[in-house]
């Protein structure tokens, strides 16, 4: 496929389930339930679900749960055959109010206004966990976690593994790593199956650390490559994974890293960009010999390579961004290396 037309084929493609998610989903019993599913990657998650369901031949409800402050999201998800619940999740009475179901996926929290908010983000991050895990005890979990638990890795190694000792900076990384904690805690004492999935970075044509440099390319700006290398991920191939995982869940939790299988040069992408937009580029700094930076080994040995490439990703922003395409406005912040959001 050269290009992506328009939002709707991309949406498309964004919840198109993997033969493993679809497997997956034919092999548990019961409702899915997803909390935080107005975020960047609830929406399509909550569509591949409900896709995943139909073509394993069954009959399951997919209820989203989240505040719904954005317009338009509550609708487009009903649209799509999943039901919506609005909550505000750090109200313990709301949460129990839910209604059970033997599978849940939790994509809440809070990342972009944690400084200056440290309060809200241990609170969404670390005391939302343990309700949920009181509400679900008796469900299975996937959970989204994120690889800045790790801290900056040499790019040498080729990117932190799951058995890795942890090294979060900043209060955002810390909390992360509390929810974590946890969700461990709860899987051990009250035998919890869950699934750890720590992701870097979910990636599509309207937000992502491609689009972000695109951007600044095809913008004029200039291009800090002292992050030097990251790692991307097309988002429906992160959310497929997320699904098959409830394959795998455990007590303790399984702990998988979801990244795209290279490590990609700043600078290359940057360069790659220019030449796609007739730009000339302008780039700062220095690569830095460590980087934020995931080895999604033991996932793609699970659940296969990605569908996407980044050279497919590539080409389809340029293409994307170039005709004016519509994004989010919400740029990663990729290349803060002090953990300050």
């Amino acid at each position: 496929m050269d290009r992506i037309e328009n939002v709707e084929q991309l949406e498309d493609l964004l919840s198109e389930p993997t033969d493993a998610a679809v497997m997956a989903l034919a092999g548990v019993d019961g409702d899915l339930v997803i909390l935080g599913v107005a975020g960047k990657m609830g929406p399509t998650l909550a569509r591949m679900a409900v896709r995943a369901f139909e073509r394993a031949g069954v009959r399951r409800r997919v209820i989203g749960v989240a505040r719904f402050s954005e317009a338009g999201v509550e609708e487009r998800l009903r649209a799509c055959s999943v039901e919506t619940i609005r909550c505000d999740l750090l109200d313990s009475s709301q949460i129990d109010a839910l209604p059970d179901a033997p599978n849940v996926v939790f994509m809440t929290g809070m990342k972009f206004g944690a400084t200056g908010q440290e309060g809200r983000t241990w609170a969404m991050n670390c005391w939302l966990p343990g309700l949920v895990c009181r509400k679900y005890r008796r469900s299975r979990i996937v959970v989204f976690s994120t690889g800045n638990v790790y801290g900056l890795t040499p790019v040498s190694l080729g990117g932190s593994v799951e058995s890795d000792a942890l090294h979060p900076v900043g209060e955002y990384a810390q909390s992360c790593l509390g929810r974590e904690r946890i969700f461990e805690h709860f899987s051990r004492t009250n035998d919890i199956s869950m699934s750890l999935l720590r992701l870097n970075y979910a990636t599509e044509m309207r937000y992502g650390v491609l689009v972000d440099l695109a951007q600044r390319v095809l913008q004029g700006h200039a291009v800090d490559v002292t992050m030097g290398h990251v790692n991307a991920l097309w988002q429906a191939d992160a959310n497929a994974m997320a699904l098959a995982s409830f394959a795998h869940v455990s007590t303790p939790p399984l702990i998988l890293n979801l990244a795209g299988p290279e490590l990609l040069s700043v600078r290359r992408i940057a360069e790659e960009f220019a030449r796609r937009f007739r730009r000339s580029l302008v780039l700062e700094g220095i690569e830095s010999s460590d980087a934020l930076l995931s080895n999604a080994q033991r996932a793609l040995h699970l659940f296969g390579y990605p569908r996407v490439s980044a050279g497919q990703m590539i080409a389809w922003i340029a293409d994307w961004l170039e005709r004016g395409g519509d994004t989010f406005g919400k740029p990663t912040h990729f290349e803060v290396r002090h953990g300050q959001f």
